[in-house]
């Protein structure tokens, strides 16, 4: 007989008892049926894999299915059976079948018996203590595995029948309460999130923040930005744009847009109404769209993937360091100040934009589905622009224009450049900027606490 008081967590109330769980109970390692077998598959039992335990208590289906020769070529599984993960990043993972079914060989099921309520046996595979050493048993390699010996051995509380089923009530009271908490979280966050939406709404609208009569005009930033234009066209930096357009209002308070060739008047075309001193223009005529870079080779600069930008409403990103001349070709560039805007789903949806910021020496490059936006000059704040690129306007109205194949669809450049873009003084822009900032610190705030 061995001593296992070293092994044993804590001690028990009067009347449990500690047990392995390969003693407790007669658990399996699941398998796959022949996948050159067609006949093994059809629609008549549930399949288990461990992407299925995300229902937790509630695993009533499967993604996957077989036939009634595939279920008798596995290995069964009654309802309420409990399920784990015993294998790879979600080893752990708990689950509780309703339905009669098998699992593959990425689980091991703990059977159902007489002696032990099968729910209390799933909220103690779920606890602290049971996910503790399966953690500490597994393998200590990139892909954790834990065999089903040492799943076999694992310590497992048995209180006295009567008070399982106690504990199970006092367990699903509890849980309810916590549901009830989760999905009045849940719409708080999504609160939240609508008012982020309403807020950047309201920026680009000119409604966040009072106008004040004193300000420069945004006509007089427009000016200054074609001079700036101008002097790098001069300086070679930027080609000539033979489809520069303007916009302007005429007399009958319609607003035109001349493209060099023709006037036409995009009244209906515009989405609202703005302020008197703010001007409409596209974002082509106001900054230069995927600029390029040109470095030396051994400069060491950022270089971002789209797994380093956020998505949300922050706007924030990290960095690696490379040399030039390892990013320089198909990659996309940018320099710090530029705004950069996911053009692929569902990243753009999710909002995954930019300001490059604290970039080493000031430029950098990343991923390609990335269309990246720099202002000319001082004249349009890069976090004005960020709210603008993550309101729902400019998200929504991109959707509409998607190209590509479900899963791989993108905004195209010509969105990017012929978005119709609401430009206020720089001074309304410094509030609108200071505004937002503010009152989204307040709502992380929230949002923190609520997590």
């Amino acid at each position: 007989m061995k001593c296992i008081e070293e092994e044993i967590p804590f001690e028990v109330p009067e009347g449990w008892e500690w047990s392995r769980l390969g003693t407790a109970f007669l658990t399996i390692t699941g398998n796959t049926p022949s996948t050159k077998d067609e006949s093994l598959y059809g629609d008549d039992f549930p399949f288990y894999k461990p992407t299925d335990l995300d229902a937790g208590f509630e695993v009533y289906s499967s993604e996957s299915t077989v036939s009634k020769k595939g279920y008798s070529n596995g290995r069964s599984l009654p309802e309420q059976s409990v399920l784990v993960t015993c294998i790879g990043a979600t080893i752990g993972k708990t689950g509780f079948i309703r339905k009669t079914g098998i699992c593959n060989q990425q689980i091991n099921a703990i059977l159902p018996n007489e002696k032990t309520v099968p729910e209390y046996t799933f909220f103690s595979m779920c606890s602290e203590l049971e996910q503790h050493q399966i953690l500490m048993n597994a393998s200590a390699t990139t892909l954790p595995i834990l065999n089903k010996s040492k799943f076999d051995n694992l310590l497992f509380p048995v209180p006295p029948y009567r008070e399982q089923i106690l504990i199970v009530e006092k367990l699903k009271e509890v849980l309810s309460h916590v549901g009830e908490i989760n999905n009045d979280r849940d719409s708080l966050y999504t609160t939240i999130k609508m008012v982020k939406d309403k807020i950047l709404d309201l920026a680009i609208r000119g409604r966040l923040v009072p106008q004040n009569p004193d300000d420069e005009p945004a006509s007089v930033l427009l000016e200054r930005i074609h001079v700036e234009k101008e002097e790098l066209i001069k300086q070679g930096k930027i080609k000539r744009d033979k489809k520069e357009t303007i916009i302007f209002k005429g007399e009958d308070n319609s607003y035109y847009l001349n493209d060099g060739q023709m006037t036409l008047d995009i009244s209906d075309d515009l989405p609202f109404d703005i302020p008197d001193s703010w001007e409409w223009v596209r974002l082509k005529d106001v900054f230069i769209i995927n600029p390029r870079n040109k470095l030396d080779d051994d400069l060491n600069v950022s270089f971002i993937p789209m797994s380093l930008i956020e998505d949300g409403y922050g706007g924030k990103h990290t960095a690696e360091v490379r040399h030039w001349k390892e990013v320089k070709t198909g990659f996309t560039h940018f320099a710090e100040g530029d705004i950069g805007v996911a053009k692929i789903t569902p990243c753009f949806e999710n909002r995954k934009s930019t300001v490059f910021e604290n970039l080493t020496n000031g430029y950098g490059a990343g991923t390609t589905e990335l269309h990246v936006l720099r202002p000319f000059g001082k004249s349009i704040l890069a976090q004005y622009l960020l709210a603008y690129v993550k309101s729902d306007y400019f998200v929504e109205n991109g959707k509409q224009v998607f190209t590509g194949a479900v899963g791989q669809q993108r905004i195209g450049k010509e969105y990017v450049e012929n978005a119709y873009f609401p430009l206020p003084p720089i001074k309304e822009q410094r509030r609108i900027v200071q505004q937002i900032a503010a009152v989204f610190e307040y709502l992380n705030m929230m949002s923190e606490a609520l997590s």
